[in-house]
């Protein structure tokens, strides 16, 4: 598994483009490798760098420097802390919104127009239909967490629109389940939207995790962009968005 790019690092963190169809770590159902492997394949010192986490069949596995993570048919960029130090000031930083994330998504619908932008300002809680999923809607069911994105239209056709997404909490599922809320699913989700279908070549959700900022060791702000997998990037021209990838 070496087909992972390195976007940047220095002597505190590692900034890497997930490929989709990548866990970053082991989840107890799933197979498959993950970012994890290759973090301890080609950075085994990071071994203890972090916090372990109990799974729900009470696994205990290692997250070696992992502060956040991405779905798996998610791609795009993620942050790996090189140094404990380095783990907690950046897990602070979540804490604290400090780090930003900018997220590209082409959805089903359209907007009011080309410039259209808002809050999604929904809790989310369990869905009542299926366990697997996650609601923002009436009926949610358990405890509702607060949960906050902000969108803005950067084009749109006929059917389908691309947004560029801001998440200001960090709850699962959040853009896909925001943006099912809205009744503008993400094309391909197939646990969100499973009965829209896929297409012009892409298999799977059309998110991408485009950009993060931090606050480095220096106090100064830092932001790695991560540039479009080619399914996602073939996608959004086929469909006939002029997005410069």
């Amino acid at each position: 598994m070496n087909n992972i790019e390195i976007l940047y690092q220095d002597s505190e963190v590692l900034v890497v483009n997930k490929p989709a169809g990548l866990l970053v770590h082991a989840d107890g159902s799933s197979v498959g490798p993950t970012l994890v492997d290759w973090v301890l394949e080609y950075y085994p010192e990071l071994e203890n760098i972090g916090e372990e986490q109990r799974l729900k069949n009470g696994d205990l596995i290692k997250r070696p420097g992992i502060v956040h993570r991405l779905d798996r048919d998610t791609s795009g960029v993620i942050m790996i802390a090189k140094t404990q130090p380095s783990y907690e000031s950046l897990k602070q930083q979540f804490k604290d919104h400090v780090i930003k994330k900018a997220y590209l998504a082409v959805v089903y619908g359209n907007f009011k127009d080309d410039k259209d932008k808002g809050v999604i300002d929904l809790p989310i809680g369990r869905s009542p239909n299926n366990f697997r999923r996650w609601s923002a809607q009436p009926g949610a069911r358990g405890q509702l967490r607060e949960a906050k994105t902000e969108y803005f239209v950067l084009e749109q056709i006929p059917g389908y629109s691309l947004l560029f997404l801001q998440p200001y909490t960090g709850r699962t599922h959040q853009l896909r389940v925001h943006l099912k809320a809205l009744h503008h699913p993400i094309v391909c989700d197939s646990l969100y939207a499973p009965k829209y279908g896929c297409l012009n070549g892409i298999k799977r959700q059309a998110l991408h995790a485009r950009a993060i900022t931090w606050e480095n060791k220096q106090g100064l702000l830092q932001q790695i962009t991560a540039p479009l997998p080619s399914d996602f990037a073939s996608a959004i021209q086929k469909i006939g968005f002029k997005y410069k990838t």
